[in-house]
This record gives structure tokens, C-alpha cells and sequence, in this order.
């Protein structure tokens, strides 16, 4: 049974970067044929796609995203991390990590096969 755990600081002051790890257990980021993702969702709004990582490495990234966002992996600790930069308020979120077969880079949580509990990310000064 594969579990995802979300870390990370629950408030990141304008214009620094946020940062957050995923720790998987029950799976490997390096041998399971699956994508690693991040997502979040904004206050009163939908879930929505960030980047993944995928097994062999290769990063994809939400263009809306892509100018501050990157995502990394630990392999000796089965760890993936995020990392956003020059945030926001407006990116105040609850952010998670979750696992998908595919690339489907969507907001449908029916597209994940198994999610982290989501850790709230407050942009305040």
C-alpha cells in the first residue's frame, strides 16, 4: 500500500520560496512505473495541477508554473520536494503530492491513484 506525506513550513513570507517534500513509503519514485505529482488548492478553488516528476527523472511543469517552480527527488530517501518561488499571497494553498499511472496533469482527483493528507501553505508577511 502506497503512502505519500506531505513536509514542510505552514507559512512562507512574499517573494521567498516555499519548499515541500513528499517522503513515499510502500513504492519507489525510482522503480514504479508512475508519474509523482504536485497539487494544490487554493481557498474556495479547484485542485490544480503543478508539475511531476516521473521515475526516470524527467520533470514536467504546468506552464502557467513553470517560470517558478521546481521539483526535485532524493532517491536515497524516496523523497520528491517542490520548490516555488517568489510566492505570493495568492499562492496560499494546501498543497499536495500525489501518484498517477499517467501524465494526465489534472485537477480530477479520480486521475490519482493515491494522495498525501496536504499540508497547508499560508504566504504571509
Amino acid at each position: 500500500h502506497v503512502q505519500l506525506q506531505e513536509s514542510g513550513p505552514g507559512q512562507v513570507k512574499p517573494s521567498q520560496t516555499l519548499s515541500l517534500t513528499c517522503t513515499v513509503s510502500g513504492g519507489s519514485i525510482t522503480s514504479d512505473y508512475a508519474y509523482w505529482n504536485w497539487i494544490r488548492q487554493p481557498p474556495g478553488k479547484g485542485l490544480e495541477w503543478m508539475g511531476a516528476i516521473f521515475n526516470s527523472g524527467s520533470v514536467y511543469y504546468s506552464p502557467s508554473l513553470k517560470r517558478r517552480t521546481s521539483i526535485s527527488r532524493d532517491t536515497s530517501k524516496n523523497q520528491f520536494t517542490l520548490q516555488l518561488s517568489s510566492v505570493t499571497p495568492e499562492d496560499t494553498a494546501v498543497y499536495y503530492c500525489a501518484r498517477s499511472n499517467a501524465l494526465l496533469m489534472t485537477g480530477w482527483v479520480r486521475d490519482y491513484s493515491y494522495w498525501g493528507q496536504g499540508t497547508q501553505v499560508t504566504v504571509s508577511s
